[in-house]
């Protein structure tokens, strides 16, 4: 019996639908790291926050490359190559068996600079979050150097907890422009003003 592509195609869950699960999963991260980071509530709580936030970001990092894969599928796998990478670091360092000390936050600073530009190129979400997420990645590299990172404390925190920070109410309350969001994807990440031109 043939299948109506027309029925499953409504049946899919929509790009708003996908941009409020990541907003979720961003808002839980958020969460779960202030939770570890605040060093209160015991040894277990704080790693069981700790694994969760991790978990949590893997998720958010699966959906924006798909979310913005439309833009730029290249630019969007590097995005969630660097994240996989700070997330993979964070959990190792505490065990001391990585053969680099790099500071994870660095990875999710050139991941926050991706995403920022996918933003920007984007036609369903508003550029300012990514001049924000580029801000929250320039902040977050500044861990490449810890003595520059202290220097500047708290700043940094601050600009990575804007932009990151925006980024998630946004997802949640607005999600993205379907309409745009499936114009972009169907002309291969190329922004419709370009093709408007051609």
């Amino acid at each position: 019996m043939p299948t109506d592509q027309g029925t499953n195609r409504i049946a899919e869950p929509s790009p708003v639908f996908w941009a409020r699960v990541t907003g979720v999963f961003y808002l839980l991260n958020i969460v779960t790291s202030l939770v570890a980071f605040s060093g209160k509530g015991g040894h277990s709580l704080i790693v069981a926050a700790g694994l969760i936030a991790t978990a949590c970001y893997i998720a958010v990092t699966a959906l924006l490359y798909y979310l913005l894969k439309p833009v730029n599928k290249g630019i969007s796998l590097a995005a969630a190559i660097f994240s996989l990478t700070g997330c993979a670091v964070g959990a190792l360092s505490p065990l001391h068996v990585l053969p680099f000390k790099i500071h994870s936050l660095v990875f999710f600073g050139f991941y926050c600079l991706l995403i920022g530009y996918l933003i920007l190129r984007s036609t369903f979400l508003p550029r300012i979050l990514g001049a924000l997420m580029v801000v929250a990645g320039l902040g977050w590299l500044t861990f490449v150097s810890p003595r520059f990172a202290t220097y500047l404390s708290p700043y940094h925190y601050i600009a990575g907890g804007i932009g990151e920070g925006l980024l998630t109410l946004w997802l949640l309350v607005a999600g993205v422009n379907a309409g745009r969001w499936r114009e972009q994807a169907g002309a291969g990440g190329m922004p419709t003003d370009r093709l408007a031109s051609r």
